[in-house]
């Protein structure tokens, strides 16, 4: 019981000194705004994005800081409409995957068919739902539901709110921006990762 106590106060212990060695303007930016009513992590990130794919699929940062967030923490992920050509269609999609609870289903056919640059319509993108178990009702009938139209909306007014010029960005309480150019470049995964959860303390 002494060994467990001692490894939780050494733990505990590390990740203060973590937290308080951020520092604003270097691993983080603070926005002019108001701090999330209730915990949450929001990356925006857009299919046609190199980084973000290498962030997903290669280095698997979303996942990794998905798996590290405290009880009760939201992970959200949100897409972006200015970078490719069915950007708008793809924002739409992933309102509906997010709609469905399908994001892991379509989020790697997605990101291979943007990368292939092989959509040319909302229709490519529809088969792409078909392809990995969304039944034709559920894509018609989602699409333009109520319910995608407001995640649809909720995408695009975030990251205007949050002035997102560039992805992967995430983003911490509604009020800290990760800040990648500060964090380590020999352990920047878990870096990463650490610097998201100190910033869940503040």
């Amino acid at each position: 019981m002494k060994k467990i106590f001692l490894a939780f106060a050494a733990f505990f212990l590390t990740f203060n000194i973590q937290a308080k060695d951020l520092t604003e303007g270097k691993q983080y930016q603070v926005l002019e705004l108001e701090h999330s009513a209730k915990p949450e992590v929001v990356e925006f990130f857009s299919f046609y994005c190199p980084h973000c794919y290498s962030f997903e699929i290669q280095y698997q940062i979303p996942s990794k800081v998905k798996a590290e967030l405290p009880e009760g923490t939201a992970f959200k992920q949100y897409h972006v409409n200015f970078l490719g050509g069915q950007s708008e269609n793809l924002t739409r999609a992933w309102a509906l995957a997010m709609a469905l609870g399908v994001e892991d289903k379509v989020k790697q056919p997605l990101f291979d068919a943007a990368r292939a640059n092989s959509l040319r319509s909302m229709d490519d993108i529809r088969q792409k739902f078909l392809d990995n178990g969304v039944t034709a009702e559920q894509f018609d009938g989602g699409i333009n539901s109520f319910t995608v139209n407001a995640l649809y909306n909720k995408q695009t007014n975030l990251t205007e709110q949050f002035k997102v010029r560039g992805v992967p960005d995430f983003y911490v309480n509604g009020k800290f921006r990760v800040n990648p150019e500060g964090l380590s470049h020999e352990n920047f995964v878990n870096d990463y990762v650490e610097t998201v959860k100190a910033l869940l303390q503040k």
